[in-house]
């Protein structure tokens, strides 16, 4: 069977601070349940072991993990790992060694209110704490209200001790890097980085393939059931990375493949984001483009249908996201608007 490429049907979580803009600014289809409800993440592709999926969050299967189902071809309706399980040489490609889950979670969200401030695991913290993983990520931002920011880090000269005092005293918000943010915007969070994503933006999100998220300080929120939301306080304090801030945003290089304008936004041991500005127009990719590993695009404006060799064209629209197998081969694109696309490819 030729593998081809794939979209998949979103797991929508609600979450105390989500909001409408998945439906409304991306045009996703949203189940008529959920028209009313605060739609904080939805979940584009994803595909989580055993044991990884919190109790809060939706679409597990009775052993906590989660993985998304196939909405387009001959696989529709099957899983994405049991189709890697399948087709592992063909999809992965020279990322398979090593990889028996796809190696990424990709996701929009949307803050309605700010999300509670929280930090995720490093590498060293996972290996010795059973059920901790590890998570980077980065958010591309599509949507910002006038004024809104992002929290990214402490501001410098912040120690462990003053954060922990600050805890105590409610007034943590003071400690953090307040990041002014606008539609384009693209911050990497490394493990270790105390973070959150401030009212009225909407993002993609790319991240490492974990659930694990410790909350340490939520604007003295109350939950649905009307109780104070857990804490993590002494797993967060083990972990936040308290070294002075990176830039906010480093500087970014735009090159021309073709007529489309790449411009780089994330380099990490995980994954690369570029975005991809394509004109109206047909476009034909270079035959290395691949270098034989799968690729993810996100759409975020404009439409199109993508054509590899071998199988039948896929359209595109905002708010999809594709998965490229690593065995495509003489890749073109058919854009009927012009395209924004986020490629996220394994490093």
């Amino acid at each position: 069977m030729n593998i081809y490429p794939m979209k998949f049907s979103p797991v929508f979580q609600e979450r105390i601070w989500g909001g409408q803009k998945i439906r409304q600014h991306l045009g996703r289809p949203v189940p008529h349940e959920f028209y009313k409800s605060r739609i904080g993440e939805a979940w584009e592709l994803a595909d989580l072991p055993a044991g990884s999926v919190k109790t809060d969050s939706a679409g597990a299967v009775p052993d906590g993990s989660l993985s998304s189902r196939i909405i387009n071809g001959p696989l529709a309706k099957r899983s994405l790992h049991e189709v890697i399980g399948q087709y592992g040489p063909e999809i992965m490609g020279r990322a398979a060694a090593g990889h028996s889950h796809f190696p990424l979670l990709i996701k929009f969200l949307d803050a309605a209110s700010d999300l509670s401030v929280q930090v995720h695991p490093d590498k060293a913290y996972a290996a010795t704490h059973p059920g901790a993983q590890l998570k980077s990520e980065a958010w591309y931002v599509l949507e910002a209200a006038p004024g809104a920011k992002i929290y990214k880090g402490v501001k410098r000269g912040v120690t462990r001790d003053m954060f922990a005092a600050a805890l105590q005293a409610g007034t943590v918000d003071r400690l953090l890097l307040a990041v002014p943010v606008q539609a384009g915007d693209c911050h990497f969070l490394e493990s270790g980085t105390v973070h959150a994503l401030g009212a009225g933006v909407l993002v993609a999100e790319v991240q490492t393939p974990s659930d694990t998220t410790f909350r340490v300080f939520d604007w003295n929120r109350l939950g649905p059931d009307g109780k104070a939301r857990t804490l993590h306080i002494q797993e967060a304090l083990e972990v936040i990375d308290f070294s002075p801030p990176a830039p906010a945003i480093p500087q970014r290089r735009n090159y021309l493949v073709e007529d489309t304008v790449v411009t780089e936004l994330v380099s990490c041991d995980y994954f690369s984001i570029h975005r991809l500005t394509v004109p109206e127009g047909s476009q034909t990719f270079p035959a290395d483009w691949m270098d034989e590993k799968p690729e993810v695009w996100m759409c975020l404006s404009g439409q199109g249908v993508l054509e590899i060799l071998d199988a039948a064209p896929l359209a595109f629209a905002p708010g999809e996201t594709l998965l490229i197998p690593a065995s495509a081969r003489q890749i073109r694109l058919r854009v009927v608007s012009v395209c924004t696309l986020l490629r996220i490819r394994l490093p």
